[in-house]
């Protein structure tokens, strides 16, 4: 087999996240390309839940609902999912709960319970049925269980032994010579790229499906040598990474659609007083609440247009982990450069999906802003030919540094004077051709499928696995802005000579990157967007194309 997707159901707290993890864990020490897509509702308890691991022979950034093998631990699971099982599937189901089935049953639960463990612990004998199905040793699994299992390592040996020993090898999944590459979801590769980039204080207030990234640098912390806080809301929380970066170190929040429009008004003073502040804009479902644990890319433009007044920001928006590692600690840089406010947007669908990713991690370091080097006289809003004052930090040696929300002089002091106020919206003004000047020197466009095709699938974000894919069966050039404020109008146009058919892909409802093409006087032939708060898959966009 050159490709599997298995996909493990059941509810909320039955552990089927876990599980799929494991499962791609698995795969992935088979040398396959691993990509893991989780669907959950907002519930703690009950409701339903699913993964869906797809493994191929080559790099894999998508799922597909048509799958190989369906593991069930409930009914549910068969009656929303049974549909989708491949011609020649397997279903391996607890019998212990559900109806008897066409497949490999067994008392999953009867068993555990017989035993005395917890009910989780089933999974396990759903994980030892999986690998004898698919022939892989057992030592692997055993293998993957100690590693990633901090309690009941024995019991869930011992369960996965049995489940082992039911069932027949069905599918010969052969093991490749590639080797191992690191799993990551798209929150961590932006941890762990803004970390590599000089990262010093996460400041975050949870909020669904930002929120892994709060637990993942709270658990690294101490190895990372970063402060991990969680205050009272998102206004504190960002007026804290403000205080942060005023006081001279490198400070990120994180948040979704809800949290980020409380912190507008913030975000408009990190414009005004150039602090060099990072936020993280995971987008979920909206308006309002919305279907908090699942996708939606409608908070584009509120991201390039967010806070009162004018002022310049930077915006990326990567599509798959790796970029997520790279754009993260590459914005987290720019910004202490140009000092002004950075947003990197991604979504459910990309923050929580885990990757096969290899990782060049020496292509990112910190780098070191404009800094003021003399004894006395610091001006804080020096006004200089790019806009970019050199920073002093306080309790350095005979500097006053000041920040202010207030218009100001060179030094920081309250003005009202009509010539001053000019100067310094000028001044700021100035950064934007500084930063496409910087932006020209790098990849803000991603360029794939088909590469001198007339007809063009232009996207952003976490579309890009389908997209990228759809592309290559189909014989279609994608173009990927990865910058999108300033908007790299220069490189998009470039890609699009000789160009007869474009198609914007979104999931949104109005085609947010459609209009931002449009006021740079570019119109696209059509729209393919995707609403219903599920992302694309190549399925149904290839149908659609």
């Amino acid at each position: 087999m050159r490709e599997i997707s298995i996909l493990i159901g059941g509810e909320a707290g039955d552990g089927t996240k876990l599980t799929g993890k494991l499962i791609g864990k698995i795969l992935n020490r088979m040398g396959y390309s691993v990509f893991i897509y989780d669907d959950y509702q907002s519930l703690i308890r009950g409701g339903h839940n699913f993964s869906i691991i797809r493994a191929k022979d080559k790099n894999v950034k998508i799922h597909q609902n048509d799958i190989d093998i369906l593991i069930a631990l409930n009914q549910e699971t068969i009656d929303f999912h049974k549909k989708h099982l491949k011609k020649g599937g397997i279903i391996i189901y607890d019998s212990s709960n559900i109806e008897s089935q066409k497949g490999i049953g067994i008392k999953m639960l009867e068993k555990v319970q017989k035993l005395g463990f917890p009910k989780v612990l089933r999974n396990a004998i759903a994980l030892g049925a999986l690998c004898k199905i698919l022939g892989i040793d057992f030592k692997i699994l055993e293998k993957v269980i100690k590693e990633n299992l901090e309690t009941y390592q024995k019991e869930n040996i011992k369960l996965a032994k049995f489940g082992f020993e039911e069932p027949e090898k069905k599918f010969e999944l052969n093991k490749l010579s590639a080797k191992p590459k690191i799993l990551l979801t798209g929150n961590e590769a932006i941890a762990l790229g803004a970390t590599k980039a000089g990262l010093e204080m996460y400041i975050a207030y949870p909020m669904t499906p930002a929120t892994s990234i709060l637990h993942f640098l709270a658990k690294y912390k101490d190895e990372f040598g970063i402060q991990v806080v969680q205050p009272e809301n998102e206004i504190a929380g960002i007026l804290m990474v403000e205080g942060v970066v005023y006081a001279g170190k490198r400070a990120m929040i994180g948040t979704s659609g809800g949290g980020f429009a409380l912190m507008t008004e913030a975000l408009s003073l990190a414009g005004m007083a150039e602090l060099p502040i990072l936020i993280v804009l995971s987008q979920r479902a909206a308006p309002s609440t919305g279907v908090p644990t699942y996708t939606m890319q409608g908070d584009l433009l509120f991201a390039i247009n967010a806070g009162h007044g004018e002022f310049q920001r930077i915006v990326v928006a990567p599509g798959e982990a790796e970029q997520a590692f790279y754009l993260a600690g590459e914005l987290l840089n720019l910004v202490w450069k140009f000092q002004v406010p950075g947003i990197l947007v991604s979504d459910k669908h990309l923050s929580e999906s885990t990757f096969s990713v290899s990782l060049n991690v020496e292509k990112i370091n910190k780098t070191s802003p404009k800094l003021f080097k003399g004894k006395k006289g610091y001006k804080r809003y020096l006004l200089t030919k790019d806009g970019i004052s050199p920073l002093a930090f306080p309790g350095q040696k005979n500097v006053i540094t000041k920040a202010t929300s207030y218009e100001h002089d060179e030094y920081g002091l309250t003005t009202e004077k009509p010539d001053e106020i000019v100067r310094m919206i000028d001044k700021r003004k100035r950064k934007k051709d500084a930063i496409i000047k910087e932006m020209k020197k790098r990849e803000t466009v991603k360029i794939g499928g088909k590469k001198n095709s007339e007809k063009v699938l232009i996207t952003w974000g976490s579309n890009i696995g389908a997209v990228e894919e759809v592309a290559n069966n189909l014989g279609y050039k994608v173009i990927q802005p990865l910058y999108l404020e300033p908007f790299p109008i220069w490189a998009i146009e470039k890609e699009l000579k000789g160009t007869k058919t474009i198609i914007d892909i979104e999931t949104n409802s109005e085609g947010q990157l459609a209009t931002i093409l449009k006021c740079h006087g570019i119109n696209v032939d059509k729209t393919i967007l995707k609403y219903d708060a599920r992302p694309f898959t190549p399925k149904e966009l290839e149908k659609e194309l």
